[in-house]
């Protein structure tokens, strides 16, 4: 990244700029914007987020914002309601609490001097999420927004229930939420009142993972915030953004389809983070992209962009399954039109093949349990060991259809879809299926995957219990990709019925796993030759000066499988993202995480998984730590949660909570 620290205009930076809502609740902001915004005012940037301006999002804020605000913007990074150096508790995700006062900010931010009266939007994951939620309410101020890794569809993708199954993401976001909303308020910044602050928050700390499996379903709970709910009722114009190594790389596809709005879409090789410093490489100059679009629709400048292509995608190309990729070779493409038309239609067929003939299957799968030990991560977060690996154990456990092998390259860039005839020999099943590249090698990567709940194979609002042995069919979307398939390689589909540790494991009416049989299947893949495609260049990508911090423990990632004596397959990740001081400030942050997913390949009810949080901080002899513990189990009736939240200062035990629950499962 290039780092530029002159700009057209000199910037500002506020530490702390208290917003006062309507009901008295101060939210604290960091502002940059230019010197002589009242002389010249400009249009403003929201980034409305839980994850602490002061230490939890500073390395991007710092290449971010400045250097926006240096190109005549006023950034407002808000710590949200409960969370950073703001008053009052934050409940839940995307709550009307939080959406209300994100439009309220707008509000106050458009009617400010230094303020033109026109406000975009912008954020990553949960930023991306709540800009896509605030624009369907439509403040009079917001004219656009920039939606990074992000979704429309909070049940079925999000990290909660993929598919209407149960993601491992769903217990890990919960355990990350207890630990990171547990840190205190910066006192250099809220002054002597920050231990009161911290035991308030600390003494309403939810656990949110009971509160989601209370909502097995497609209800008014994940509605809500779910634009695809009613994709009409956005009207800022809307730029998509996201990575091929991320779980959010539909959202693009929805969003480019279904809004009526101006709107394109860019998708990149990359992981869970802004496309100027995310990984794999290679970056882009997202900042100079972000400027065009605000450049547009807050200013009214002639930047061109309604005139860009719809939807620009990398086309990654074909490498050896690998843990992590430091860049990944390829090309950008550019579709005028979305989405793409064509399609190749394979059955399969007898032999274990796929090929251009419908035939009638009896073909059984009847995955162990540890089937998907090598799918990675759903949020390759740490540059390190989180992609899929070589396909071919969990291959060995699945029911795979090889092409011939390719005499010529192609791309393949969309949704594949997979339509099935199977049966069941349980009321409860699961299905995924995974496409694969298959290398000359017989190395096995992986291109792209879905997975059904088959109890909601007609909905997931009102699923249903199979009836063993009955037939039925079902049609299973695969995540979108843009993969290139070089000449001497082959395509697989591989047909499973477990995923651990990405999906919980269906119960079992039987203590065995359950049974699918088969009987037909068609998989229609969006094929195109290579040739077939314009290409596109973006500019190289840019920030501001990096964050200025000592490093105090250096960041690392560990993964590691063992057995135990009785058969159980362990895998542990640790997670550890370091300890650093702020230069500027002085504050200290540190962050680490171990994991353990236990599963044995005969027991489905064996499924556990742990995990543990220490997060720790302060300044000026005042140190804190937290640390929280979380577990999930399950019986064939219910889930069995618990979690333990601890608080120190200096050393010393502040707080201490138990959380105990036990939810009934139904239908999952």
């Amino acid at each position: 990244m290039k780092v530029r620290t002159e700009f057209p205009r000199e910037v500002v930076e506020h530490a702390d700029w208290g917003i006062e809502m309507p009901d008295g609740c101060r939210l604290s902001a960091r502002v940059w914007m230019p010197a002589d915004a009242v002389q010249n005012p400009v249009p403003v940037i929201l980034e409305h987020l839980p994850y602490r301006k002061r230490d939890g999002t500073i390395v991007r804020d710092q290449f971010t914002h400045p250097w926006m605000a240096g190109h005549g913007y006023a950034c407002i990074r808000t710590d949200m309601r409960g969370s950073g150096e703001s008053d009052g508790l934050l409940e839940d995700e995307y709550l009307e609490q939080e959406l209300q006062d994100a439009c309220d900010v707008i509000a106050w931010a458009a009617a400010q001097p230094w303020c033109n009266g026109n406000v975009g939007m912008m954020g990553i994951s949960w930023g991306g999420f709540n800009g896509l939620q605030v624009a369907a309410r439509r403040p009079e101020a917001l004219k656009a927004v920039i939606t990074i890794c992000s979704t429309v569809d909070r049940f079925a993708d999000d990290i909660h229930y993929k598919g209407g199954c149960l993601l491992l993401e769903h217990f890990g976001w919960s355990s990350t939420m207890l630990s990171y909303m547990s840190r205190p308020p910066d006192p250099a910044l809220v002054g002597d009142k920050w231990q009161d602050m911290w035991l308030h928050r600390l003494n309403h700390q939810p656990w949110h993972l009971s509160e989601w499996l209370r909502h097995q379903h497609r209800d008014a709970f994940w509605k809500h915030g779910s634009v695809c709910e009613d994709y009409s009722t956005i009207q800022a114009a809307v730029l998509s953004i996201g990575g091929w190594h991320d779980g959010y790389r539909n959202t693009i596809s929805h969003l480019v389809e279904n809004l009526d709005a101006p709107v394109k879409g860019i998708v990149g090789p990359w992981n869970h983070k802004y496309p100027h410093y995310a990984g794999p490489q290679p970056t882009i100059g997202f900042l100079q992209e972000a400027k065009r679009w605000w450049d547009r629709w807050l200013k009214g400048e002639a930047t061109g962009v309604e005139d860009d292509p719809a939807y620009r995608a990398y086309v990654m190309d074909s490498l050896p399954p690998k843990r992590w990729y430091d860049s990944r070779p390829g090309r950008w493409i550019a579709d005028q039109e979305w989405p793409p038309q064509a399609a190749q239609a394979y059955h399969l067929m007898p032999g274990d093949t796929l090929g251009d003939k419908a035939s009638m299957l009896d073909v059984t799968v009847c995955s162990p349990p540890d089937c998907g030990l090598q799918s990675g991560e759903y949020f390759p977060f740490a540059y390190s060991d989180e992609l899929p690996a070589d396909q071919r154990p969990d291959d060995e456990k699945s029911a795979c259809f090889d092409t011939d092998v390719f005499t010529e390259a192609v791309d393949i860039v969309g949704g594949p879809q997979i339509k099935l005839a199977l049966r069941s020999d349980q009321p409860q099943a699961q299905l995924v299926v995974r496409l694969c590249d298959i290398r000359p090698n017989g190395e096995v990567s992986l291109i792209t995957f879905g997975c059904l709940n088959l109890c909601h194979r007609e909905s997931h609002e009102f699923p249903s219990a199979l009836i063993p042995g009955e037939s039925f069919e079902v049609t299973l979307n695969l995540d979108q990709c843009a993969y290139h398939l070089p000449a001497g390689h082959r395509l697989r589909v591989a047909i499973s019925n477990a995923y651990w540790p990405f999906i919980w494991p269906s119960p079992s009416a039987t203590a065995e796993p359950a049974c699918l049989t088969l009987g037909s299947g068609q998989v229609s893949l969006p094929m195109r030759p290579h040739s077939d495609a314009t290409e596109w260049t973006f500019e190289e990508p840019e920030g501001a000066a990096p964050w200025n911090c000592e490093n105090l423990r250096a960041a690392q990632y560990l993964r590691t499988f063992e057995t135990q004596d009785d058969g159980t397959i362990v895998m542990n990740v640790h997670s550890d993202a370091g300890e650093n001081r702020d230069l500027e400030h002085g504050l200290i942050s540190g962050t680490q995480l171990s994991e353990q997913f236990f599963i044995h390949p005969q027991d489905p009810l064996s499924a556990r998984c742990t995990s543990r949080w220490e997060q720790v901080g302060g300044r000026d002899g005042q140190m804190w730590r937290t640390e929280a513990e979380a577990e999930l189990t399950s019986d064939a009736n219910q889930f069995h949660t618990t979690a333990h939240l601890r608080a120190y200062l200096n050393d010393e035990l502040v707080f201490d909570r138990h959380f105990d629950d036990h939810i009934d499962r139904n239908l999952l």
